[in-house]
Formats: structure tokens, sequence, C-alpha cells
């Protein structure tokens, strides 16, 4: 698959999130969104970047924006980590690792000296037409809607 950019047309999906309820990316049509992708739920850096989001969730909805989130732990993790933290946006499963395939982000990682498999944590904000807007490679976790809202307005 090609390297997706901005400009381009994100990649539809259509999956579960942590409620089993089916999550279409078509369905936002019309709305800003904020598409974040993450290695795992309940890690450091994973829970520093859900919790900016959940704490400026406010800020964000009165600014057009619809947050997902996306990791391929499935629903039951992600129905754990979305309580234990009181998330208040959709954390879609992509256990088949469809999604993160499709938006080339399933991939080698290294962490202390060991090489792995996992996804690259990434965010994309698509506009109101499906198209995306920015894309932000390697966010700062603990300021990430900072991040989203300067990325948006800079475009």
């Amino acid at each position: 698959m090609a390297v997706l950019k901005e400009g381009s047309k994100a990649p539809g999906f259509k999956a579960l999130d942590q409620n089993g309820k089916t999550i279409a990316l078509k369905d936002y049509l019309g709305k800003r969104v904020v598409l974040y992708f993450y290695p795992k739920d309940d890690t450091p850096g994973c829970t520093a970047q859900a919790c900016n989001l959940r704490d400026n969730y406010t800020e964000l909805i009165a600014q057009g924006f619809q947050v997902i989130g996306v990791s391929v732990d499935g629903v039951k993790s992600h129905k754990k980590f979305q309580e234990k933290y009181e998330l208040p946006f959709p954390l879609v499963s992509d256990e088949a690792k469809k999604i993160v395939d499709d938006y080339n982000l399933w991939g080698e990682k290294k962490f202390m000296g060991k090489t792995y498999m996992g996804t690259t944590r990434t965010t994309f904000l698509i506009d109101e037409t499906g198209k995306i807007k920015k894309i932000i490679a390697k966010p700062d976790t603990k300021n990430h809607t900072e991040e989203v809202l300067a990325a948006w307005n800079e475009v």
C-alpha cells in the first residue's frame, strides 16, 4: 500500500469499539476527526495520551472534533482501559491488524535492544470531507491535545 499523505483520502474502516458497537469512519463525514493510533492499552505512554485527550475532550468537541482511538488490543482490553480512565471516546479494536495495515502503521519496532512488530504511534487529523488534513508522527503523549489544535490551525 502507498504511504498516506496529507491531502489524500483517509482509508475507511469498520470495526468494534470497547462497547461492541460498530464504528465506521464514513459515519464521521461532515465532522473533524482525531484518529489516533496507539500501541497498547494501559501502558504509560498510551495512558498519558488517552488521558490528555480525555482531560481536553470538552474543548475538542467545542471545536468540532470527534476522537477515535485505535489499537490492536481486543474489545475487552479496551473496555477495561476505557473504564479505568473514564475515557469519553471510542476505542476501536483492530485485532486483525487491518486498519493499522491500511494506515501503514504496523511494522518493526525497537525497544531496549529488542526488535518486535507493533503499531507506530501516529495521529491523523481528518477533515469533514474524509481527507487527511494533517499527520502527527510521534505525538507528544502528555501534550497531544495542544499538538492537535496547533496542527489543525497551522494548515
